[in-house]
C-alpha cells in the first residue's frame, strides 16, 4: 500500500471517527454492517485497513460520512447459552447408574460395566485393592479396573517421554 492510500484512509477514518464522535478507531465498527449480519468485528476493520483500503474507504462513506445521520448497527443474534448444550448426552442419576451396573453385571456384560463403572485415578483404586486385601475379599472388577489405570499412565509415560525436548 503506498503513502498515498495510506493517508487517505487514515483522514477518512479520522473524519469519520469526528462525526461519530466516537474517542477510538474501534468504535467505527459498530457503524459498518456486514452481509453476514450484524456490525464489523474490530479486527476486520484493521484487516480491512491495510489488505482492502479502497472497500473500507467505500464502506465508511457510504455508512458514516455520506449518511446524514449515521445509525449504529445491532449487534449479530447468538444463541442463547443454553441451546449451545449438547442434547443427544443423557444424564443419569447415581441410583440409576447403580441400577444399570448391576443388571450389567447380573447378565455378564464385561463391556456395558466398564462403561458404567466410574473411572478412578491409580492411588485410588490401590487404596481399595489393598482394603479389599485386608478384608479378604476379592473381587476382578476392582483388579481389572485398577490394570486400566496402569495402563493409562503407562500409556501417557511414554508419550511424554517420545515429545521433542
Amino acid at each position: 500500500m503506498d503513502n498515498k492510500s495510506k493517508s487517505n484512509i487514515e483522514d477518512m477514518i479520522a473524519k469519520a471517527i469526528k462525526k461519530i464522535g466516537a474517542k477510538k478507531e474501534n468504535e467505527l465498527c459498530k457503524y459498518l454492517p456486514m452481509k453476514s449480519g450484524g456490525y464489523m468485528h474490530h479486527f476486520t476493520l484493521r484487516k480491512m485497513k491495510s489488505k482492502q483500503p479502497q472497500e473500507l474507504s467505500g464502506f465508511l462513506e457510504k455508512f458514516v460520512l455520506n449518511a446524514d445521520r449515521p445509525t449504529a448497527v445491532a449487534p449479530k443474534q447468538r444463541a442463547p447459552r443454553g441451546l449451545r448444550k449438547r442434547r443427544d448426552h443423557l444424564n443419569f442419576t447415581r441410583h440409576q447408574l447403580e441400577r444399570m451396573l448391576n443388571i450389567a453385571r447380573l447378565a455378564g456384560d464385561k463391556e456395558i460395566m466398564t462403561i458404567l463403572s466410574p473411572k478412578q485415578s491409580l492411588a485410588t483404586c490401590k487404596r481399595i485393592l489393598i482394603q479389599m486385601i485386608r478384608r479378604g475379599e476379592v473381587d476382578q472388577n476392582r483388579w481389572t479396573a485398577y490394570c486400566e489405570a496402569v495402563q493409562v499412565q503407562q500409556a501417557a509415560a511414554a508419550a511424554e517421554a517420545s515429545l521433542p525436548s
